[in-house]
C-alpha cells in the first residue's frame, strides 16, 4: 500500500470522518464507515502493520462485528477455534479446566488470533472502498474544532510535509499512549501494576502434545500464560521477578531457560521477538470531546487475562460508527451521540474488573493461598453449580445497555443484542440474521404482526418470525434454529425494533403498541426486508 492511497492529501480536503490510529479499531471503524459509503481518510504514523502480536484471542460478538464488515468467514480461515482453558498449579495439574458457551451471536464462542494477520485482513478489506483514503506514515499534530467540523493539521512522518484538513467528526484508536487524548486534556485516570511481563512470540516448528490448549500456568514461583495462536505460532508470557535483569530475560538464551520447564526445546519453537510491558487499568475522563470521539485503548486500558482489550476497541467503534452516520445523513440528532460513552463505559469497566479477577487468581504468589486454591478449586469443580458457572465462561459479561439510546419505558429485552441464529428468508436460503437485518432499522415480531402507525408512517419496514419447518414467504423469516421466537418469548417481546447494531430499541408485549420512534428519527429505506402493512 502506498503511503497515502487515492488522494496526495495537499490542500484543504473535506471528510465525513478522520480515524486516527490503523491498529483493530481503527481499521475496524475505516471498513464500518466505508461500507456506509461516508468519505472518510484515515492516519497512521507507521508504515507497516505493527509486527508484534499483542492481543491473542476474540470472541463471537466482535466476529459477528466483523461480519457486518463482510470479513467473518476469511478471517476465521486464520483463527483456532473451540479450544479449551485450563488453570494448573506448580505441578502441572489442571485445578480448573473451561470450555466457552455459545452466546448466540452465530459465531465460536472464543478464537485465537495471530494479530499482524489478522490487521492484515482488515487492512486489505478497506481497499474495497476508493471512498476511503489511508494516509500512512502521517501523524496528527493539531486538532481544532469549530461549530461545523475539525481542523487536522497533519505531518508526513517521512517527508515532514505539513498538510491541513477537514473532517465533520474524528474517531481517535490512536492508543494508549493517544496524543489526541493529551491535545483534548482529557485525563487517563486508573493504576499501572508494578509488576511487569515478558511476551514471547514463537514460531512452532515441532508440535508438543496438548500445544493447542490454553493453560494458565498458575506457579506462585512464576506465573506464566502458555498460548496457542494461529498459522503456526505460539505465546508465553512470565512476569519480571525482582532480581530479574530485563534484557536478559529478553533473550534467547533466558526464553529457552524458561520454556524448558515444559519440555520445549530449542527444535520445538523459533523465537520471534520478546517484549516487555505493564499491565494498565485505565480509563479516560471522556469518551467525547465535542466532534472528537476516544476510542480503543485511546479510552480504556485493560489487562489482557480475559483477552479483551482489543474487543472492547472493537465493539466502541461498533457502537459509534453507525450513530455517526445517521447523524452525518440527518437521520436523527446530533444528540444521538451523547450515547456512546453512557453505553460502553459501563460495559468496558465491567469487562476490566473481571479481567483484573482473573488475573488475580493467574498471578497468585502467596503460597498459603495458593495451597488452598489448588486444593478447594478441583474440589467446586466437580459441584454441578460452580462447574456450570465455569463452563458459561462468565469472566466475559454480556453487553448490555442499561441506558443510553433506547425507548421509555424500558422492557426486559431493551438494551440487548438480539441473537444471531440462521434463518431462512422467503428465497428459500438459510443465512444468518445479520445479512438479513442489513445494518438497518427494522421491526421484528414473533406472531401475527399489528399495526404500529407511528412507526409504519415512517416506512420502517417489519418482518415476522415464523416457527421452524413453516414455509418460506415474503415479509418473513423462519426460524430455523427455534432461537429467535424463544427469546423473544423469554424477554416478553412479541415486537422488537431492531437499532442498526442489532440492539433492541424498544419492545412490546403482543396487543400493545410500540413506544414512538425517537425525536427526529427519518430511517433509510431497508433494501430486503418487506415493509408491513398499515
Amino acid at each position: 500500500m502506498s503511503e497515502i492511497r487515492a488522494q496526495d492529501g495537499a490542500g484543504d480536503s473535506a471528510y465525513d470522518v478522520a480515524v486516527i490510529g490503523y491498529g483493530p479499531t481503527g481499521v475496524t471503524a475505516a471498513n464500518l464507515l466505508g461500507a456506509m459509503g461516508l468519505r472518510v481518510v484515515v492516519l497512521e504514523r507507521d508504515a507497516e502493520v505493527y509486527s508484534r502480536a499483542r492481543a491473542i484471542s476474540t470472541d463471537e460478538e466482535v466476529v459477528r462485528i466483523w461480519q457486518r464488515a463482510g470479513l467473518a468467514e476469511r478471517l476465521k480461515r486464520d483463527m483456532l477455534a473451540d479450544r479449551p482453558l485450563d488453570f494448573v498449579d506448580a505441578r502441572g495439574r489442571t485445578f480448573v479446566s473451561a470450555r466457552p458457551v455459545p452466546r448466540g451471536h452465530g459465531h465460536p464462542p472464543q478464537m485465537f488470533i495471530y494479530q499482524p494477520a489478522l490487521e492484515q485482513v482488515l487492512r486489505d478489506g478497506v481497499d474495497r472502498y476508493p471512498n476511503v483514503e489511508v494516509w500512512l506514515r502521517h501523524e496528527c499534530l493539531r486538532l481544532r474544532q469549530d461549530a461545523d467540523g475539525v481542523e487536522l493539521t497533519v505531518a508526513g512522518t517521512a517527508d515532514d510535509a505539513v498538510r491541513r484538513l477537514r473532517a465533520s467528526y474524528v474517531i481517535a484508536a490512536d492508543g494508549g499512549t493517544s496524543l489526541t487524548r493529551a491535545q483534548l486534556n482529557v485525563g487517563y485516570e486508573g493504576r499501572t501494576y508494578t509488576d511487569r511481563w515478558v511476551v514471547i512470540d514463537t514460531e512452532m516448528l515441532k508440535p508438543w502434545p496438548d500445544h493447542d490448549r490454553l493453560r494458565f500456568r498458575c506457579d506462585p514461583a512464576r506465573p506464566a500464560v502458555d498460548c496457542p495462536t494461529p498459522l503456526g505460532h505460539h505465546r508465553w508470557e512470565f512476569p519480571v521477578l525482582p532480581g530479574d535483569d530485563e534484557q536478559y530475560l529478553t533473550s534467547d538464551e533466558a526464553i529457552y531457560e524458561l520454556v524448558a520447564r515444559y519440555g520445549i526445546s530449542e527444535d520445538s519453537v523459533k523465537i520471534l521477538r520478546a517484549t516487555v510491558y505493564s499491565h494498565h487499568v485505565r480509563f479516560a475522563a471522556r469518551f467525547r470531546v465535542g466532534r472528537v470521539f476516544l476510542a480503543g485503548d485511546a479510552a480504556h486500558a485493560m489487562p489482557p487475562w480475559i483477552g479483551q482489550g482489543m474487543a472492547a476497541g472493537v465493539r466502541d467503534v461498533a457502537n459509534l460508527c453507525w450513530k455517526l452516520d445517521a447523524v452525518l445523513r440527518g437521520r436523527l440528532p446530533g444528540t444521538l451521540l451523547d450515547s456512546y460513552e453512557a453505553e460502553r463505559k459501563p460495559h468496558v469497566k465491567e469487562v476490566t474488573r473481571r479481567a483484573v479477577t482473573v488475573g488475580r487468581i493467574i498471578t497468585e504468589r502467596r503460597r498459603a493461598v495458593t495451597a488452598v486454591r489448588d486444593v478447594v478449586l478441583p474440589v467446586l469443580n466437580r459441584v454441578a453449580g460452580f462447574s456450570d458457572w465455569i463452563q458459561d465462561s462468565n469472566w466475559i459479561p454480556v453487553a448490555h445497555y442499561t441506558d443510553g439510546f433506547q425507548a421509555r419505558p424500558r422492557t426486559k429485552a431493551s438494551g440487548h443484542q438480539i441473537p444471531q441464529p440462521r434463518v431462512t428468508g422467503a428465497d428459500g436460503e438459510p443465512v444468518r440474521l445479520d445479512d438479513v437485518l442489513g445494518g438497518h432499522w427494522l421491526l421484528l415480531h414473533g406472531g401475527l404482526p399489528g399495526p404500529q402507525p407511528a412507526w409504519d408512517r415512517l416506512g420502517v419496514p417489519s418482518l415476522t418470525v415464523t416457527p421452524a419447518g413453516s414455509h418460506p414467504a415474503e415479509g418473513t423469516l423462519v426460524d430455523s434454529d427455534g432461537v429467535l421466537l424463544r427469546w423473544m418469548s423469554e424477554h416478553r417481546a412479541a415486537t422488537v425494533v431492531l437499532r442498526p447494531d442489532s440492539y433492541v430499541y424498544a419492545a412490546a408485549p403482543a396487543g400493545a403498541p410500540l413506544p414512538p420512534p425517537p425525536a427526529g428519527f427519518a430511517p433509510a429505506a431497508h433494501p430486503t426486508a418487506t415493509a408491513a402493512a398499515s
